[in-house]
């Protein structure tokens, strides 16, 4: 075979193999045998390991798998993956109705779907092809695993049909229960640990460096998301439909809603039918339809207020409580905990439970060797709902809360208006200032790589840290040569197995930390500020606080009054931050900081004087000759206005340049919304 007769072989191949995946994964309409198939790939394989030079980027053959990933690279989002506001009844359902209709006057549709129990992930598609798979991360930020995620024959690698130039599609990655059971099958005959439930196999298949085996476990994917900065759909449901079309997985469980006695007997039904699927589900989510009008209500810093999740009741079991332990967190908050007998809840083993505070203790009138009701809350964090009292012990005493920390020893306080209480050694307690530390390094905030937690308190168990400002201070002599052998259970593992490992500080580890060290100087004032660890002081208020005040003498100097008038910077916040440096002790750790080259200025964000577009709604669309797309909401933002990505009866005027969306078009002529082209905005803003 010639090489121009293996190159039309080949595309040949990969379309009628792209075309049987889609019939058997996405229709579950199989159109061949699987011999058949297993030929047609055969032949595939063995044409693009003769031709390596003609295998196509999107070839059905990067399912099988084969590449090593030695590292998941992070990624920013294009667009944040925000989480959901959970509901655990229909009263919360109402409010919800309720909270949307007094912002939207016309009528409402939802789309209720199914609240696919896996890992979250965002799928980049250019000219039709599978570019990136990043997880969900933070939110902002995400683990490349396109590799792994390529072995999914649910996600299509090629698009076909009438799609975008560019677009992403979030999705759930998920294991079948079949799958799930083979997969633990085979490693219980291995005598390896067995997958707590089918969501823990998901996030590790995912995470795996042989992409050979992540094919092997035969994970699922379903899409609920399209996303573009101009989408050609007025409705959320037109958008999946439309991304069934080009080869997506969309669920065929889903339905348009409109009113509250539709969307509930949709709950009642998939509360029950969830136990005849074949994958997990915890829930519903219940979106908004039209975007026009999820323009309209708009978003939270979390989430989206025109979506919600119906979280189904959790599974509850009764144990023995074992004993109570009392935690320091580094803003010296005490936090108790009780050891429980082991027992199974909703997949996991749970041995700790949460009980908040004193109060909660003292309501629940828990005693010790209590038999307890524990349920995990959204099915996450297990805590104590109630006791048996019928299995309760004659003579048994109630559990006490501690007057004194168990790391200091010293006395407990509590604030007044508080529940909790608090150690007030900050400055000497081992876990508050281990915990500041940890924040401090943490990615968020100066993101010091190759200094974790074991680390951390294998350098502060050596004496050579006290405060973060330490950090600064340490040396290749002082860190070569540390080391200890921890043994611990890795309750984040996802078998939670128990580890014993020996940590040694080596030449490559040593200078990894000085080098994330000096690396750390960079990060911007905003960072740095957050970094501090100011109780109230989020990363979010951080960087509004560094805007306003533009510099930590600013900050140091400015009085209660000045620190209220900064946006988002409430009493409560402005009293922390005034506390913070009203401390000599944080005042000569910020000069020390200062002398080690960490930023502690920027320039002042401030508005210009013209604001022109003030209380004014935008919404761009198109390409410009004189401005990128950022660059035009930029300028509306500086001159007051607000930027909108759809049009809505709020709507003042839309900038069009160049392939202006055609729905953005038709939705403004609709609505009589003036759409203006670029010379006659630079027109208005520069008169």
């Amino acid at each position: 075979m010639t090489k121009d007769e293996a190159g039309k072989r080949i595309a040949e191949l990969s379309e009628i193999i792209d075309n049987h995946n889609y019939k058997y994964y996405v229709l579950a309409q199989p159109s061949i045998s699987d011999y058949d198939f297993d030929m047609l790939m055969n032949e595939l394989i063995a044409l693009e390991k003769e031709f390596p030079e003609l295998a196509l980027p999107s070839s059905p053959t990067q399912r099988v798998g084969g590449d090593l990933t030695k590292e998941f690279p992070t990624v920013k989002h294009r667009y944040p993956m925000l989480s959901l506001a959970n509901s655990y009844n229909r009263d919360e359902i109402i409010d919800f109705i309720k909270r949307i209709e007094k912002t939207i006057s016309e009528p409402v549709e939802f789309v209720c779907e199914l609240k696919f129990d896996g890992v979250s992930i965002s799928l980049t598609y250019e000219h039709g092809l599978l570019i990136r798979a990043v997880t969900r991360g933070d939110g902002a930020q995400g683990d490349e695993v396109t590799t792994n995620i390529k072995t999914i024959h649910s996600i299509p690698l090629k698009l076909h049909g009438d799609y975008p130039d560019f677009l992403e599609m979030r999705g759930e990655v998920i294991m079948p229960h079949d799958s799930f059971e083979k997969v633990n099958a085979e490693r219980d005959e291995l005598g390896l640990a067995t997958f707590a439930n089918p969501r823990n196999a998901a996030a590790g298949t995912i995470k795996l460096q042989d992409s050979r085996e992540a094919a092997s476990r035969r994970l699922d994917n379903f899409c609920y998301y399209m996303m573009m900065d101009d989408l050609p759909f007025t409705t959320h449901y037109q958008s999946l439909m439309a991304a069934k079309e080009w080869g997506f997985n969309i669920s065929s469980h889903m339905k348009v809603c409109h009113n509250i006695d539709e969307i509930e007997s949709f709950i009642n039904y998939w509360d029950v039918q969830r136990k005849f699927l074949p994958f997990d589900i915890d829930g519903i989510v219940i979106k908004v339809n039209s975007f026009a009008q999820r323009e309209e209500l708009g978003l939270t810093a979390k989430s989206p207020r025109w979506a919600i999740a119906y979280k189904f009741k959790a599974e509850q079991v009764a144990t023995k409580l074992v004993s109570v332990d009392f935690q320091v967190g580094r803003h010296g908050t005490i936090t108790p905990v009780a050891n429980l007998e082991p027992v199974q809840l909703a997949g996991t083993t749970v041995k700790r439970a949460t009980l908040n505070n004193a109060d909660f203790i003292r309501q629940l009138d828990l005693h010790c060797d209590d038999t307890v009701k524990v349920e995990k809350g959204g099915e996450i964090i297990p805590k104590i709902v109630g006791i048996d009292l019928e299995k309760r012990k004659a003579g048994s005493k109630p559990v006490e809360f501690i007057t004194h920390c168990p790391e200091c020893g010293a006395q407990l306080v509590q604030k007044e208006g508080e529940a909790a209480w608090y150690c007030p050694n900050s400055m000497g307690c081992p876990p508050q200032i281990k915990g500041r530390i940890e924040h401090f390094i943490s990615r968020k905030a100066m993101n010091i790589e190759s200094l974790g937690e074991g680390k951390v308190e294998m350098i502060f168990d050596n004496h050579l840290i006290n405060n973060y400002a330490d950090l600064y201070d340490l040396t290749y002599d002082k860190l070569y040569g540390l080391e200890k052998v921890e043994t611990y259970v890795d309750e984040t593992s996802l078998f939670q197995e128990t580890i014993t490992r020996k940590v040694s500080f080596k030449e490559k580890t040593v200078n990894n930390i000085l080098n994330s060290l000096i690396k750390s100087r960079e990060v911007p004032f905003a960072r740095v500020l957050y970094a501090l660890g100011i109780k109230e002081v989020g990363e979010t208020t951080a960087k509004v606080i560094a805007n306003k005040m533009g510099s930590i003498d600013n900050l140091i100097n400015a009085s209660l009054e000045e620190l209220q008038e900064i946006n988002t910077v409430g009493e409560t916040i402005a009293l922390s931050i005034r506390n913070f440096f009203d401390d000599e002790r944080n005042i000569s750790i910020i000069n020390r900081l200062k002398n080690a080259g960490l930023q502690f200025s920027q320039e002042k964000k401030v508005a210009t004087e013209n604001q022109l577009l003030a209380g004014k709604t935008i919404v761009v669309s198109g390409v410009f000759a004189n401005f990128s797309r950022d660059g035009i909401k930029q300028k509306i933002e500086d001159l007051g206005g607000k930027n909108s990505s759809s049009i809505s009866s709020k709507t003042d005027f839309v900038v069009a340049g160049e392939k202006m969306g055609p729905e953005k078009r038709k939705k403004a002529e609709e609505l009589g919304i003036r759409i203006m082209n670029e010379e006659e905005f630079l027109d208005m803003i520069n008169h």
